[in-house]
């Protein structure tokens, strides 16, 4: 679903991503970690051209995301591609009802009827039916977040991105949004997922990325990856967690 074909980024004379070559498969579940500045969060945001790229082909469902298209197609191209950020991005405005009836509605047609009642069904899949007219302000942190999954969701993207959807969030708030996302991957959900957490790399993925300095150094499933890692500083990496 999701293909890197010889990718690279720069800013200015920096090369933040180096030559990456790698596939995201349907129904697969892919978390890229590695130390800070590593590239993971610019990686990610390539698929939707949030990011763009100097060389190379990103490919969604064997399109071109970075050709030279018209800003309508690549609004269209976008909406395919569930994103949540990590600093939730809720209109403030919007109750969380409104927050996730918005793009249905305004940017896929569908009545304002039919959104809302597909927004409320999403709601209450990351339980917050009971919140649903409440504003972004008076909402948890992990509360938002699960707004931002059910808003991403309202479009039926049948791939989601996730950068570091937790970081941002309490520790008591993290378990929460992981569970959705654990419940996402349990549908069968095509997922890329930019994380810190472990746990939930090592038990929800089917394959786990390592990079540093631009490069993808490491792919292995979860028991590869965590039980025996190859590259040095993949080692080196996973001590330093251990360590604290």
């Amino acid at each position: 679903m999701i293909k890197f074909q010889a990718v690279n980024k720069f800013y200015g004379d920096y090369c933040a991503l180096a030559d990456i070559n790698e596939n995201v498969a349907k129904g697969e579940v892919v978390v890229v970690c590695g130390p800070s500045g590593s590239g993971k969060s610019t990686l990610i945001r390539t698929v939707n051209r949030l990011e763009e790229i100097q060389s190379g082909e990103v490919l969604f469902n064997g399109r071109n995301v970075h050709a030279r298209i018209k800003s309508a197609e690549l609004n269209r191209l976008r909406s395919q591609i569930g994103f949540v950020f990590q600093s939730f991005n809720l209109f403030p405005h919007l109750s969380a009802l409104d927050n996730v009836i918005l793009s249905p509605w305004r940017v896929n047609a569908v009545s304002r009827a039919e959104a809302r009642d597909r927004a409320m069904a999403l709601l209450d899949r990351v339980g917050l039916a009971n919140r649903a007219l409440s504003y972004p302000a008076q909402l948890s942190g992990g509360q938002q977040q699960r707004v931002a999954i059910a808003r991403a969701l309202a479009m039926e993207p049948p791939a989601m991105l996730f950068d570091e959807p937790t970081s941002a969030l309490d520790p008591e708030m993290v378990g929460e949004v992981l569970a959705v996302m654990r419940s996402l991957a349990k549908d069968g959900m095509t997922m890329m997922c930019v994380t810190h957490e472990m746990g939930f790399a090592r038990d929800v993925a089917d394959r786990v990325w390592f990079m540093d300095a631009g490069r993808i150094l490491e792919t292995g499933t979860p028991v590869e990856f965590f039980g025996a890692p190859q590259h040095p500083r993949a080692q080196r990496f996973l001590s330093d967690l251990r360590s604290h």
